[in-house]
């Protein structure tokens, strides 16, 4: 399988905001622009893997650096950064652009899991990413050191799920609730 340049699973999307996207602090709501996210960062994916399906396996990362204003245009711009054998990690990076002055600034920036599936739903291999601008090999190069984080993640999340309990909460203390009604 040969590998594809990163700049072939470049997605680019802008949106005005609506005021129905916003908040009580009248900023864009963090819940729509990670839809925005997960929407751009899907294409990505797909267009890396060329497959009829791709799926979210993590949200890695999102970091909302400054509020995205109803006046702004949100351009999301995502590609694949790095790659596992079957995982590909989708880089993401918002820019706000305020549509009265032209001021462009840095709004957020997030990374995301994905992996290919089969006609069958079963995970495939996937293209290597070739980094070829700056950016694309700062992202490369650091690219490891995230995959074990999120190695490290999922093995702690498995484990977190094997300890939590699945009981409704309020039917906790039932048994101890009847026992101290009986007694008053």
């Amino acid at each position: 399988m040969t590998g594809k340049r990163a700049k072939e699973s470049l997605v680019i999307n802008t949106d005005q905001v609506m005021i129905n996207d916003l908040n009580n602090y009248n900023t864009l709501f963090g819940g729509v622009l990670m839809k925005k996210l997960d929407n751009n960062a899907t294409l990505s994916a797909r267009r890396h893997a060329r497959v009829k399906e791709c799926v979210t396996a993590s949200t890695d990362s999102i970091d909302f650096l400054h509020p995205i204003h109803q006046t702004d245009s949100v351009c999301v711009e995502s590609f694949v950064s790095y790659t596992g054998n079957k995982s590909m990690e989708i880089f993401c990076k918002v820019i706000a652009e305020d549509m009265i002055t032209g001021e462009r600034r840095m709004a957020a920036t997030a990374f995301l899991t994905f992996v290919a599936l089969d006609e069958n739903k079963r995970a495939v291999k996937v293209p290597k990413v070739i980094p070829e601008t700056e950016e694309e090999k700062f992202l490369y190069q650091s690219g490891e050191e995230r995959a074990k984080r999120r190695r490290f993640r999922r093995d702690h999340s498995a484990e977190l799920t094997r300890i939590i309990g699945l009981e409704k909460p309020w039917e906790k203390g039932v048994d101890e609730h009847d026992e101290i009604s009986k007694l008053g």
